[in-house]
């Protein structure tokens, strides 16, 4: 009970700083490997890693504990996510490609003020569980749990008419929730998902929004509550143009669908066109930048292609370590990239 009250106190305490603390335990086994906090500004983007969301980063310690903290985040809520996986800081594609292995992460809400938890549930399970001097830290938890069973609902019967009964009692009892919570971002990771086009509930979705008030009620309380996010403007853009889309299935709107299938068409061929140009323009490019690599740089560029290491190269090409680093930093400046990676992207064919 003493310990309780005390954390309480720290937790609320820390506050009183303006700066926020988000720390927790994960398994021993990633002592040492990077811990990555992201934040999510396009909740668009909030279902996988993208490197463009990352705001710090931080190591593991021997005992599997991990630490951020400062004062330079927004004053407001946002989402946020912690995760951390089995790449390398040098293996950025992979990061952005989601491909890492024993990858683990978990979204929540906070602000530059709050102190926030990630404890080891009772089955040692990391990421998944929360403490924090924010309400509304864990409410994305609860609408994770919420899309399970309702994932648990479509997969029992999977019948057309079962579907369409599933849809109409999630929305409702998925927008319920979010309105309870009383937090516009914990609605947008609703809305997210509901209105996903891989997701089964896009259809409904489609048949929803010209005529359920929720959403423009959603954009009332994210413009009173977030007059100036990036966010609240990109949910009404796409209200807009969604109840748009919504029309083309009436009869009325027939040369409407017509006209979007040959923007469709239009869109597509343009972007093959630039594809294939921009294509040209990099092999034109990397011919004539090869062209001023002497042959010993040359050699080089084939063996970082074939992924081999800095002491592999030096081994295949009879010259030291400090050589091969020399050539490579005379590459980085010549070809006008920075990091192995970018040399691939520009010679793979």
């Amino acid at each position: 009970m003493r310990f309780f009250v005390f954390f309480s106190f720290f937790l609320a305490s820390s506050s009183l700083f303006a700066q926020y603390r988000f720390s927790g335990e994960v398994s021993q086994t990633n002592a040492g490997n990077t811990i990555y906090l992201s934040l999510v500004e396009d909740y668009r983007k909030s279902s996988r890693i993208y490197l463009d969301q990352i705001v710090k980063k931080a190591q593991v310690d021997s005992l599997g504990h991990f630490q951020f903290e400062g004062n330079n985040l927004p004053l407001e809520n946002r989402i946020y996510r912690i995760h951390l996986d089995g790449c390398s800081d040098s293996s950025e594609a992979n990061h952005f490609l989601g491909q890492c292995n024993n990858s683990s992460s978990v979204l929540f809400i906070a602000n530059n003020t709050d102190t926030v938890q990630f404890p080891t549930s009772f089955e040692d399970q990391s990421l998944c569980s929360i403490i924090s001097t924010n309400a509304k830290s864990e409410e994305l938890l609860q609408v994770e749990f919420l899309k399970d069973e309702m994932a648990f609902d479509f997969m029992e019967y999977t019948s057309e008419a079962s579907r369409k009964l599933n849809s109409k009692k999630w929305f409702a009892t998925l927008q319920d929730f979010g309105k309870t919570a009383e937090e516009p971002l914990v609605e947008l990771f609703v809305y997210d998902f509901l209105s996903d086009k891989r997701n089964e509930t896009y259809a409904y979705y489609l048949q929803d929004v010209p005529t359920n008030l929720y959403y423009e009620n959603l954009l009332n309380r994210l413009q009173s509550t977030y007059p100036e996010a990036s966010f609240t403007q990109q949910y009404a853009a796409e209200i807009a143009t969604d109840k748009e889309l919504a029309t083309f299935n009436t009869p009325k709107t027939w040369y409407l669908k017509y006209l979007l299938q040959v923007a469709l068409i239009l869109s597509l061929l343009a972007n093959v066109y630039l594809l294939t140009f921009r294509k040209l323009n990099i092999r034109v490019r990397a011919k004539s930048l090869r062209e001023k690599l002497t042959p010993q740089e040359q050699k080089i560029v084939q063996h970082i292609l074939q992924e081999k290491s800095n002491k592999e190269i030096a081994t295949e090409l009879f010259v030291s370590l400090s050589t091969v680093k020399t050539h490579i930093n005379n590459l980085y400046k010549k070809l006008e990239v920075s990091s192995r990676e970018e040399i691939v992207l520009l010679f793979k064919k």
